[in-house]
């Protein structure tokens, strides 16, 4: 279908704006950073903190969401987006109030080291040792440590599901689900179809995956790890259930979807939902654009269908 009219007035009014791969880095973060966005559809959540813990490379920010409620509530582990290099607790921070409030849980969302400054594998250490540490304090967060899903955007759906597949291999926590938003699962090098269908246009371009990955990445051979890519893991079975979405105007449309339909293959409960006329990065806009108020709330659904197996 055509590119929702919702989403190419956004696209008409980004245009006046450089492209993310022209801009160094601290540029790009800026313009992430002061980015404003009127009308966002932004629940009521009972308390939002910030605090610190002991991560890998030092002090790791969180900022930790609790619903309204009595608890103990089930946990979601959230990894923000934007390419491992970009973006922050703040740029996210409506996606994780949508996410708390729609789906009844805590969410502890990370504040993972960035490239180019650290480059891979800092993100996913940082990322499965934050997993653990909320694991661990749940109780001192109101939250259930036997329901705890991993979930993320783009270059945080990346995460979730590296993370996935180290707590499997690497002794814990039991996961109840990973919840993968447009997930990058794959090197932009050669690329899939829908990397050259999309590459410019909507928002995300094949330039920028690139400029991403030269960022995150020391050397591109890293890219065949699959702490890097997932989708290049040998073995892809005894995950806990995956709910992966992608958009039709997404360069990682069909990385997102080759690996829902490796999970699929290896015998992984997946659900796979492609929103038609979206483009990569519409999760951010619930209550301007009607489908990602839509596609949040789906995800909402699946969350507490997964919440409520126990």
């Amino acid at each position: 279908m055509p590119v929702d009219p919702q989403i190419q007035l956004l696209l008409n009014l980004r245009a006046a704006l450089p492209p993310l791969h022209t801009l160094s880095v601290e540029e790009a973060r800026a313009q992430m950073a002061a980015r404003a966005i009127p009308g966002l559809r932004i629940p009521e959540v009972a308390s939002v903190v910030n605090r610190d813990m002991q991560g890998p490379g030092g002090s790791l920010p969180l900022r930790i969401y609790t619903p309204e409620g009595t608890g103990p509530f089930p946990l979601v582990v959230f990894f923000h987006g934007s390419g491992f290099v970009v973006c922050s607790l703040d740029t996210h921070d409506p996606m994780c109030r949508n996410l708390c409030a729609g789906a009844g849980c805590v969410v502890v969302s990370v504040d993972y080291r960035l490239a180019p400054e650290h480059k891979f594998p800092a993100a996913p250490d940082d990322s499965l040792a934050a997993t653990r540490w909320a694991v661990d304090n749940a109780g001192a967060l109101n939250a259930d440590p036997s329901r705890v899903v991993v979930a993320g955007d783009s270059a945080g759906g990346n995460l979730a599901a590296v993370t996935a597949l180290r707590i499997r291999d690497e002794g814990g926590p039991k996961l109840a689900g990973q919840l993968l938003i447009y997930p990058v699962t794959d090197y932009y090098d050669p690329g899939t179809p829908s990397m050259t269908e999309n590459a410019e246009g909507y928002g995300l371009t094949r330039k920028g995956m690139e400029w991403f990955w030269n960022h995150y990445l020391a050397d591109p051979s890293q890219a065949a790890h699959p702490h890097a890519s997932p989708i290049k893991a040998n073995d892809l079975s005894r995950l806990p259930p995956a709910y992966v979405i992608s958009a039709e105007y997404d360069p990682l449309r069909d990385e997102a979807e080759y690996y829902a339909d490796a999970l699929t293959r290896a015998g992984v409960e997946t659900k796979m939902r492609r929103w038609d006329g979206m483009n990569h990065g519409f999760f951010f806009f619930p209550g301007i654009v009607d489908k990602a108020s839509a596609a949040l709330d789906d995800s909402c659904e699946w969350l507490k269908e997964i919440f409520s197996r126990g």
